[in-house]
Formats: C-alpha cells, sequence, structure tokens
C-alpha cells in the first residue's frame, strides 16, 4: 500500500507548514508511482497517479472505445449482403465483438472517474478522435475480407503489447480483445483465400481492395515516432510498450508473407528486402493525408459520425428503459407498476 502521509519530527512549538506537507505528500506518493513503474508493476484504479498519467490514460482509452463502435460500420453494412449465410454468421459474430470491445474500453475508461456519457459526448461533438482507418469506404465484400486481414492484424500488432500496459483495467481488456482480434484476423484471411480461389473477378477485387487499403493500414501506427509528441512519456510510464515505427515496421515484415501466401501483390514500388537492416524498405507514407482524415476530412467521416449520432439518439429509450429496470430490480423505482 502506498504511504499516504509523511510525518516528520520537529520541536513541539513549530507550527505546520500545510504548502511544505502538501509537498511532501505530493513528492511520497510520485516516488511510490515511479517505484511501481520501475518495477514493471500495475498501477490501479484505488491507487495514486500522476494527472498527467489519468490524462493520458483517459485519452488513449476512450479513443480506443470510440474507434470500436466506429469500426462496426464499415462491416455492418456488408451484413445483409455477405455471400453466403456462413459468412452472414462469422460477420454478425464479429460486429457484435467490436460492440463488446468499445464497452470493455469504456468501462475501463470510467475507472479513471471519467464518465461514460462525457466520452460519448466527446465523440458526438468531435472533439475526440477515433482512429483514422475507419473513414475509408467498404465498396465491395473483398474490402470486408482486406479489413479482417489488414486493418485487424495491424490491430493485433498494435493492441498485443497493451496486454502489457501499466494501467491494470485496460491490460487486462486488451487481453481478451486481442484473443477475439485474432479471430477477425484469421476469418478475413479465410474469406480473401476464398476469393482468389474463385473467377478472376473475384481475384481482381481482392487485389483493387488490397491497393486501396495498403497505405492507410501502415498509417494506422500513428505518425512517424520524430512526429509523435505522446510516444516517448507514454512508453516511459509503460502504458506503450513499442514505438509506432517499430510496430509499423513488424506489420510490414510480417504481412510480405501473408500476402504471397494469398496470392495478392502489396501496391508499393518501394517495398524490397533490406539485407543490411534485416526488414523490407517501405515507400514513405502521405501524412498529409493521415491528418486530414484524422482531424475529419476522409471519404466517410461525416457519414461515419453521423450515423453514430443518429444510433445514439435512436436508443435513447432503450438506455431509459434499462435504467427503470434496474431502479425496479434495486427497490428504487417510485413510480407506478405497470398494469399485469
Amino acid at each position: 500500500m502506498y504511504t499516504q502521509s509523511l510525518d516528520l519530527a520537529g520541536p513541539p512549538q513549530a507550527e505546520a507548514d500545510p504548502e511544505t506537507d502538501r509537498v511532501i505528500h505530493r513528492d511520497t506518493r510520485q516516488a511510490a508511482f515511479d517505484a511501481r513503474i520501475a518495477a514493471d508493476a500495475k498501477i490501479e484504479p484505488q491507487d495514486w497517479m500522476p494527472d498527467a498519467y489519468r490524462k493520458t490514460l483517459v485519452r488513449q482509452i476512450s479513443q480506443h472505445a470510440h474507434s470500436e463502435i466506429i469500426g462496426m460500420q464499415p462491416e455492418g453494412n456488408w451484413i445483409s449482403r455477405a455471400p453466403s449465410l456462413k459468412r452472414k454468421a462469422i460477420l454478425l459474430a464479429k460486429v457484435q465483438d467490436e460492440g463488446g470491445h468499445g464497452l470493455y474500453l469504456y468501462s475501463a475508461a470510467e475507472t479513471l472517474n471519467v464518465s461514460r456519457d462525457d466520452l460519448v459526448e466527446a465523440l458526438h461533438t468531435g472533439r475526440a478522435k477515433y482512429s483514422s482507418i475507419f473513414n475509408y469506404p467498404t465498396l465491395t465484400w473483398a474490402d470486408v475480407g482486406v479489413i479482417g486481414w489488414l486493418v485487424d492484424g495491424a490491430a493485433i500488432m498494435n493492441q498485443v503489447p497493451l496486454c502489457r500496459c501499466s494501467y491494470g483495467p485496460y491490460a487486462r481488456a486488451m487481453i481478451r480483445i486481442c484473443k477475439e482480434e485474432s479471430f477477425h484476423q484469421r476469418q478475413g484471411f479465410d474469406a480473401l483465400r476464398a476469393m482468389m480461389g474463385g473467377t478472376e473477378a473475384q481475384r481482381a477485387m481482392v487485389q483493387d481492395a488490397v491497393d486501396r487499403w495498403w497505405f492507410p493500414v501502415l498509417m494506422m501506427f500513428g505518425p512517424p515516432d520524430a512526429a509523435s509528441p505522446n510516444s516517448t512519456q507514454t512508453m516511459a510510464w509503460g502504458i506503450k510498450r513499442i514505438s509506432n515505427d517499430d510496430l509499423r515496421q513488424k506489420f510490414v515484415d510480417a504481412t510480405v508473407e501473408q500476402a504471397r501466401v494469398l496470392g495478392v501483390t502489396l501496391p508499393d514500388p518501394g517495398l524490397q528486402w533490406n539485407e543490411a537492416r534485416g526488414h523490407y524498405d517501405f515507400s514513405p507514407l502521405d501524412w498529409d493525408e493521415f491528418r486530414r482524415v484524422l482531424n475529419g476530412d476522409g471519404p466517410c467521416n461525416r457519414e461515419r459520425l453521423a450515423t453514430r449520432v443518429r444510433a445514439h439518439e435512436e436508443g435513447e429509450w432503450v438506455r431509459e428503459a434499462a435504467m427503470a429496470h434496474a431502479r425496479r430490480r434495486n427497490g428504487d423505482d417510485s413510480g407506478e407498476c405497470d398494469a399485469r
């Protein structure tokens, strides 16, 4: 248990200095926090933490939650158009998983003394960000497979290290999320492999989808390390374990072989093996596009956000009914009971 105060011996007649006590109190707690981080131990909700650490977690976890919720849309609109009952069932399960991931993450954020209503309002008003990748359109069924293979593959690469995040509730949520994301990646690859074994038109559809999604997926890992102002501190705190550039490189190296097995071409003329580095080189990314999409000017930003706001408003009656039911179960409802 952290030391919450420090008694200092002194002359009986000396008056306490409240400001000095506050400084000592804060420094003691900071030292305990730093020691816990250095020991790679978990910080739990009841533990003291610096305001900057708390704010960073709220921002990161809430943006992750928003991404999961918004991310239901690009594939959700293909549920009714899936090519078979099997594919429909798989996609239904996947979209449901994404909604569950958002709920896990909102719950983790709430342990940091923020309200879910405030987090949702920040998303709906555009004050909070979500992953830029979910602002691109899904034009064909092949896009659904590519999202599973590449987008969820990139998510796994980024999220597995978060299972060791220094903040306990976030780390534990990520363990379950990553298990489900691995299923999503496999189902995407399986769907594409089935199409690549089909007609020439189906193979062309897959290649077109890969061509459109490849570079936006690489930008999912965030800006280059040199242009990422928060990375150094989040890594020092143990929130983040691997830098943006290193994660991106690991993803490229892993995906080249997967593309070869699948039979598709990754659309980068600069993609080639660098023997000296022991990694694949790839072309520079369009960070102007990344910033433009992240700031609301992507192909589907307005559509995605408007759909989310409309769904939230139309679901108000469900939330009210759930709250009324909870109050009644707890004996807190003073209203009249429905006639039966």
